[in-house]
């Protein structure tokens, strides 16, 4: 995201309620991108590419298309989210956009194609020949300035030093011109604007001004600005109803010229609507069978695990909204907290719908093997491109200092997946052991690090059970690791209780650090991580025994946590757990803690695998916590209140039910797709019917 954008985006928020200024939100339009590039569609037809956290590449920073009459005789009518509807074909990644416009209805078709991007547009309900004008914003390696441009005819190539992105019409270009730098002045001016820029004026009009021209009021040749610009306007002439253009993301020593031109070329004539709609079927996973329950939800779940894909097979969080870390410390990067945590959800989801998934299973246990540290440890975050070390600050095993700047549940994450995948996995996991071991205190918990929603330090419940999930994990497996392990997962199992607040029923979100005022104290606010102990305790039972004070406790936590953490603020029509008590993180105006999807959606998982291991036990308490799932999983369903209008799950929602932050999150999506999963394996997603008297 170039400065003039945020910057442009920043006049245009800064006093929102609900928004961030000079972020680049996600929370309307949708996504198209399979195996390469990651585009978002706005709601308006406008293309950009999201795609450096997963190919390396930046793209497309800016763009607006628009269409206007063949004969010129009128302007530009740009298309507008409010005239606009958008949905997707079917299953499948292609964007469909109806555009209502002056001239009749456009309908835009999006759809990534790995490196290619193929917009194709069909005015053949118009009520008069149109042609498409686009302005298209190229940043390649990232850069905003010092950008080359190539005009090839029917196709211009934008270049820097590495990347070289290109841009190809179907059936070529009327016009086309460059939209640079306008100078400082421009850039401070202080009001926010559309692009592309001077809309006002015609794209011909402005080709024709700039040949006129020639010269610039100094009397300096501008044409040499004009070819400094990532920035093209163009007028792609429609025939037989339909134009099609089509950018490709590539680099020099990846592709030579030649072949990208005739790459770019060739997508932009081979797709029309038909070809379009065949090859979203193909690139699709297979295919989700309608009658498992909720397969909207799992079909939209699982194409949003894939869009966050990148080329090492491990997932980014989101789409990086806020690429200057004005509010947060980003989200274009894997972590493998949640990666493992995913896979693990993908795994389960896959043996009880069947739906094919081994290669990603099998991808995602080669990725965290070949990331693992010497010492058996994971880093903070790596990027999903290449999986090499991303910026960031919790790498305490990596730098001299305090090994607190360590976030163990990471690892224990990956260990947990590692063992439960069908794989040869015995170095890793023997390293991952040792590591586990390593960060143990002597009361058989976790030393202090940072926490899961990495904004406190201290000895968290969250870690806790993390630790206890991996070693029974690696309990469960064979050889000697599994007797080792063993003996650990006891020990993590008994201290646990260490962490119990007696007089709120819960488990504490942490025990406060040696650097806290109230150091070997217990903070006991509600904390939603913690119910990753339900996770951890059902892994245990495997191996271990799960006495009866336990199972009460258990009980006591994800009831009191549920309803101390719900939020129904009776506005906006939303509802949904808070992340934890106090919580003060990207309130804007908002007085009270915000609504999270992944909190809800945890909520929702820790109620129905608490009520599988009731029922094992033919425990009544069963049908409550069942009940609990049910009302917590509807909130984020497609049709539930915490679901944006593209099927996306935000990270976060606003009391005024404004959508917030990294959308989709990953996270929350396998929460989802594991929820629906874990409630069909034990027949808990509709109410059991009530026996009648005698």
């Amino acid at each position: 995201m170039p400065l003039r954008d945020a910057l442009n985006d920043y006049e245009r928020h800064r006093s929102d309620p609900t928004r961030f200024p000079g972020e680049r939100r996600t929370t309307t339009g949708r996504f198209s991108g399979w195996d390469g590039r990651l585009v978002h569609v706005g709601e308006n037809g406008s293309i950009r590419d999201f795609s450096h956290p997963l190919v390396g590449l930046t793209g497309v920073v800016r763009s607006g298309l628009g269409v206007r009459p063949a004969d010129g005789g009128a302007g530009t009518a740009w298309f507008d989210a409010k005239s606009s509807a958008q949905r997707y074909h079917g299953d499948t990644a292609l964007v469909v956009t109806d555009h209502e416009t002056a001239h009749g209805l456009v309908t835009q078709y999006d759809l990534t194609l790995g490196a290619v991007h193929v917009t194709h547009v069909d005015a053949s309900e118009a009520n008069e020949s149109l042609d498409v004008v686009v302005g298209v914003g190229f940043a390649p390696d990232g850069r905003d300035a010092r950008i080359g441009r190539l005009q090839h005819g029917d196709a211009v190539e934008v270049y820097h030093a590495e990347e070289t992105d290109y841009l190809a019409s179907d059936t070529g270009f009327e016009t086309i011109q460059s939209s640079g730098f306008d100078g400082f002045e421009e850039l401070l001016h202080g009001t926010s604007t559309d692009y592309p820029w001077n809309r006002e004026e015609d794209a011909e009009a402005n080709a024709a001004t700039e040949n006129a021209a020639g010269e610039s009021d100094a009397g300096e040749d501008t044409a040499g600005e004009d070819a400094l610009s990532g920035d093209v306007v163009g007028v792609l002439p429609i025939e037989d109803g339909t134009a099609t253009l089509s950018t490709l993301l590539t680099t020099r020593a990846d592709r030579p010229r030649t072949d990208a031109l005739d790459a770019v070329r060739a997508a932009a004539g081979d797709y029309d609507t038909t070809a379009l709609e065949r090859a979203a079927t193909r690139q699709t996973e297979p295919a989700v069978a309608t009658e498992h329950p909720h397969s909207d939800a799992i079909a939209a779940d699982i194409r949003v695990l894939s869009l966050l894909t990148g080329q090492s097979g491990l997932r980014i969080a989101g789409p990086e909204f806020d690429p200057y870390y004005a509010y947060s410390g980003g989200y274009g990067y894997s972590w493998f907290r949640d990666d493992a945590e995913i896979s693990q959800f993908l795994l389960d989801a896959d043996e009880q719908f069947d739906l094919g998934l081994d290669d990603r299973h099998a991808e995602s246990a080669r990725a965290y093997v070949e990331t693992q540290l010497d010492d058996g440890t994971w880093p903070h975050r790596v990027w999903s491109f290449d999986a090499t070390l991303a910026p960031g600050w919790a790498n305490g095993r990596l730098e001299a200092g305090d090994a607190t700047n360590y976030q163990a549940d990471q690892t224990a994450s990956a260990t947990a997946y590692l063992a439960v995948h069908d794989g040869d996995h015995r170095d890793a996991l023997d390293r991952a052991l040792a590591a586990l071991d390593d960060d143990l205190a002597d009361d058989d918990r976790p030393t202090a690090g940072e926490n899961v929603w990495e904004d406190m330090a201290g000895r968290f419940t969250h870690t806790a059970a993390t630790s206890l999930e991996a070693y029974a994990a690696l309990a469960a497996t064979d050889g000697d690791l599994a007797d080792r392990a063993d003996e650990r997962a006891a020990a993590v199992y008994a201290a646990i209780d260490d962490l119990w607040v007696d007089d709120r029923g819960i488990y504490a979100l942490r025990e406060y650090g040696a650097d806290h005022d109230d150091a070997g104290g217990l903070d006991d606010r509600c904390d939603s991580a913690t119910f990753a102990l339900v996770s951890a305790h059902r892994a245990y039972a495997r191996v271990g025994e799960v006495d009866d004070a336990r199972l009460d406790r258990l009980v006591s936590h994800v009831t009191t946590v549920v309803d101390e953490l719900r939020r129904d603020p009776g506005s906006g029509g939303v509802a949904g757990l808070a992340r934890y008590e106090g919580d003060g993180w990207r309130r804007r105006e908002q007085a009270d803690e915000k609504i999270w999807t992944v909190s809800t959606a945890w909520g929702a998982y820790a109620a129905g695998a608490l009520a599988a291991m009731l029922a094992d036990r033919d425990d009544d308490r069963a049908a409550d916590l069942a009940a609990t799932a049910r009302d917590l999983l509807a909130l984020v369903l497609p049709d539930g209140p915490l679901c944006c209008d593209g099927g996306y799950l935000p990270e976060q929602v606003f009391d005024d039910g404004t959508p917030d932050s990294a959308t989709p999150l990953g996270w929350s999506h396998a929460l989802r797709l594991a929820t629906v999963a874990l409630l069909d394996e034990h027949s808990m997603l509709e109410r059991a019917p009530v026996a009648a008297d005698d």
